[in-house]
Formats: C-alpha cells, structure tokens, sequence
C-alpha cells in the first residue's frame, strides 16, 4: 500500500517531570514555564498550526492538568473579561483554544522519550505523523514543522528537523548526525550519534527536536529493548528504522533555537523574546542597560 505524503497530526510529549527545574515544576509542567506571557507549549502549537496541521495530540500525565486548562475554553475567564470590557484579552484566551482540534493521552509504560510516541499510537493509526518535544522550540520563516513538510511531501521518507551547532564544545549535548547531502539544505542520515566527545562528533549537524515519522516506528518502539538508564529512547527506535528505509534530515533554514528545557537558555529566551515583546521591549533594554555587571 503507497504510504500516505499528507501529515495531519502532530504529536507533543509533554509528561516529563522536569526535575531540572524543581522546586518550580513539583506543581507546575515544565512546558507551562513563562515565556513573558506565552508558556512554552503555546509556541509549540503555534509552529505545529502555523504549518498547516490543526489535529494535535498531547501525551500527558498526571501531573499536567493545567495544559489542558490552558487550551481550553475558561467559561468563568471569559465571562468575567467580557463584562469587564477587556476584548483584546478576551479574544486572546478564545483564540488559543480556537487554535486546534486537541487530543489529551495519558502516558503509559516506562521512561524515556520513545514511550510517548508509542502512547500515540491508536490515535495516528496508519499514517505518518509529526513529533515535536513541548519543552523547547525554534523560530524560523517558513516555520521548522513546513520546511520539514515540505521535504517529505517532495520524497516521502523520514524527515528530522537539524540545527547547526556553531559552538562546538555544546556538540556534547544533542544528537549528532553522520549526513551525505542530498539537496540544498535536505542530507539523508547514515547514522545518529547520541551526545558525542564534541573531538569525535561526525559533523555539527544536530538533529533532533522536531520528527516527521512513519507509522513503522510502532512496532519498532513495542520491541526496542530498554536503553541507557533502563529507559526508550527515540534515537534507538530511528536506529531501527534505518535499517528498512532511508531517514532524512530537513536543515532548517533561517533557525534560531530555544533550548528552554535548560535553566540558562531559559533564562536567555526570557530575555530575548522579553526584549521584542511591544509593551516591554523598551523598559527592559533600558533596565538591563542600567545594571552595574
């Protein structure tokens, strides 16, 4: 059966405990933390809806009730805005529930980053469907997810989103893959080296962050056997999967990455986006201008 070349839901795993962040994320998700006013995962969703997909599931946990609050319809929010006269605050918290058709699934089975993507499972059925973590997220124009979408609409195979790493030293962080071009900005992966010596990497060619999968990866995550720590890992599953077909890395173009899942970049992002926020960017220049460093 030809596989289908049109991605019509988006996966986010947002179960994680954050313990980086703790004491901050015994109470609240990791994916909620503040971006000015915008939390993490609302950026995420935006790319995602940006690019085209309006069907997104979100694999969740216990622990993560207030992001399905957030996308959804605060009646009693509403109402007291609306008789308050704050339309422009009203039609923001209506236009982010609007935004997309949203499928909570609670996670199941072990750690590691391949279990939320198997807990997509009976959602996605049989057909390809794109992954992106709600913990970070990147800026780019056309979005990350559309440039990647429109690498697999042209050749219908695997697609990872790739950062370039220009620091080499932070090459020690990310995945790292072994490429050989294949047009432009698109390579196709002979290997994936996890969190390499930076003297040893392969390339600075990161790739990870944003997936366009396979339904094949299913069964690949239902027989992988636990990794490092006794947990699923994604980057084993695609380990797999190059086995049976070619995998493909989309170089994203015009990219600026927020790795907000680690306290300094964090830290960084607030800063940034704070510096391009319209009511805040002048006050807050003029703060960190005065600042004896």
């Amino acid at each position: 059966m030809k596989r289908s070349t049109k991605i019509k839901k988006a996966v986010i795993p947002a179960a994680g405990f954050g313990t980086r962040f703790l004491p901050q994320t015994k109470a609240m998700p990791k994916e909620m933390l503040p971006i000015v006013d915008k939390p993490v995962i609302q950026y995420v969703v935006e790319e995602i809806v940006a690019s085209g997909i309006t069907d997104i599931v979100m694999i969740t946990g216990w622990h993560k009730r207030s992001i399905e609050d957030h996308f959804d319809y605060p009646f009693e929010l509403e109402e007291r805005l609306r008789e308050a006269g704050k339309e422009k605050q009203l039609a923001e918290v209506r236009r982010i529930a609007d935004m997309a058709n949203f499928i909570y699934v609670r996670q199941k089975g072990p750690y590691g980053n391949a279990t939320p993507v198997l807990c997509a499972k009976n959602v996605i059925g049989d057909e390809p469907f794109a992954v992106l973590w709600g913990d970070e997220f990147i800026h780019a124009n056309p979005p990350r997810l559309r440039q990647m979408i429109d690498v697999f609409e042209e050749y219908g195979k695997p697609v990872i989103s790739g950062v370039r790493i220009e620091n080499k030293k932070d090459l020690s962080r990310y995945g790292i893959a072994k490429v050989k071009p294949v047009k432009g900005n698109v390579f196709e992966v002979e290997k994936i080296v996890e969190k390499p010596d930076p003297e040893r990497a392969p390339s600075n060619l990161a790739a990870h962050g944003a997936y366009i999968l396979p339904p094949e990866i299913f069964p690949i995550i239902e027989n992988l056997k636990p990794g490092r720590g006794g947990e699923l890992w994604l980057p084993e599953a695609i380990d797999q999967l190059l086995k049976i077909e070619k995998v493909l890395v989309c170089e994203i173009k015009d990219a600026k990455y927020y790795d907000t899942g680690d306290k300094f970049e964090y830290l960084k992002t607030v800063i940034e986006l704070g510096l391009q926020h319209p009511d805040l960017n002048g006050n807050l220049r003029a703060f960190l201008r005065s600042l004896k460093i």
